[in-house]
């Protein structure tokens, strides 16, 4: 196959960043943390979630909390360090304050439960020690708090596929630890801020399409080594340039920016030699395909259609793998694959 759509791209894609950062990040519960009781703290905590879900947990209520199935702790302490809400459509309310009597919990999943509704409460801007965050596929609504931004240990944010509205707050930049948001499949509005990332030292991954954003794409991410990124379906506009070259500190690049009012040059990008993915399609990009694209190797989704590009599209390498679909309505691309030889 040649080319894939925007939500087939970012769910594969965001399912092995999960992968990897689960197998990084989540604390297995062993024998030695199964046999210690549950702390009081963390079991108030849990009778207050529960009891805010409808009692949801009642049946767990008598066995220590480190041996459900929802939890993980700390080997060493018996704290509870992961908790996480999956798979329920009848489950109804919001996350409670309760959420902040968890005080040692590095890891939060509350993902599909589209009958949970509410704003993202500030009670889980207390949990300072937060390193995974993902609140995705239910109701919530409302804007995205700023003071996710104190969450100073957070690695991954994944607030996808939810209703909220607004800005994404510029104080996510000050996390240098952070190296994954996706913000997909919301109603957010107004820029990208031109920070984000720019503290983290590591490879990043960004996905915000299906959204509403406008404005260009911030220079500053011309220094942000990005593995992933998919911007797809919103009203960017202007330069994306910096978002190519050579020298990225990455292994692999997957980019998605299709369905834009994106306009630069072709031409004169300089395409990384680690690209493995790339949809520029439905946007205002003019020049030509660079030569350079036949010669990487590692491109396996490649499409430039539905812009304003001219001239031969190149030949040999692993252009073999791009079919017409790729090129199709531009103002003057010509040549094999397309039907129009070049004159």
């Amino acid at each position: 196959m040649t080319t894939k759509t925007s939500g087939a791209f970012q769910f594969q894609h965001v399912v092995v960043f999960l992968l990897a950062v689960t197998s990084l990040l989540l604390t297995t519960t062993t024998t030695a943390a199964g046999e210690k009781r549950c702390h009081s703290d963390d079991k108030a905590a849990l009778q207050g979630i529960s009891a805010a879900l409808g009692n949801y947990l009642a049946s767990e209520m008598d066995i220590p909390c480190c041996e459900w199935f929802s939890v993980d702790c700390d080997p060493s302490t018996g704290r509870v360090v992961s908790f996480s809400i999956m798979d329920d459509a009848n489950l109804t309310g919001t996350i409670p304050d309760a959420i902040a009597g968890l005080a040692h919990l590095q890891e939060l999943v509350v993902h599909k439960l589209p009958a949970i509704s509410g704003p993202i409460p500030p009670a889980i801007g207390k949990l300072s020690n937060l390193s995974l965050l993902i609140i995705s596929w239910t109701a919530f609504s409302g804007l995205i708090p700023s003071f996710l931004g104190e969450l100073t240990q957070l690695t991954f944010l994944d607030l996808s596929f939810n209703s909220l509205t607004g800005s994404i707050p510029a104080s996510l930049a000050a996390i240098s630890n952070l190296s994954g948001i996706n913000l997909s499949r919301n109603r957010l509005t107004g820029a990208i801020p031109p920070l984000l990332f720019s503290e983290s030292p590591r490879e990043a991954y960004l996905w915000l399409s299906h959204n509403n954003l406008t404005g260009d794409i911030p220079p500053e991410f011309a220094a942000v080594g990005f593995s992933e990124i998919d911007l797809s379906r919103n009203a960017l506009t202007g330069d994306a340039s910096a978002l190519f070259g050579q020298g990225k500190p990455v292994h692999q690049i997957d980019m998605d920016l299709s369905r834009n009012g994106f306009s630069f040059n072709l031409s004169g990008v300089e395409l990384p030699a680690q690209l493995s993915g790339m949809d520029l399609s439905h946007n205002a990009i003019y020049g030509g395909i660079p030569a350079q694209v036949a010669n990487l190797s590692n491109l396996v989704l490649f499409n430039v259609s539905y812009n304003r590009l001219c001239g031969e599209v190149p030949t040999g390498g692993n252009m073999g793998r791009f079919d017409a679909y790729s090129y199709q309505h531009n103002k003057c691309l010509c040549g094999a694959p397309l039907a129009n030889p070049c004159q």
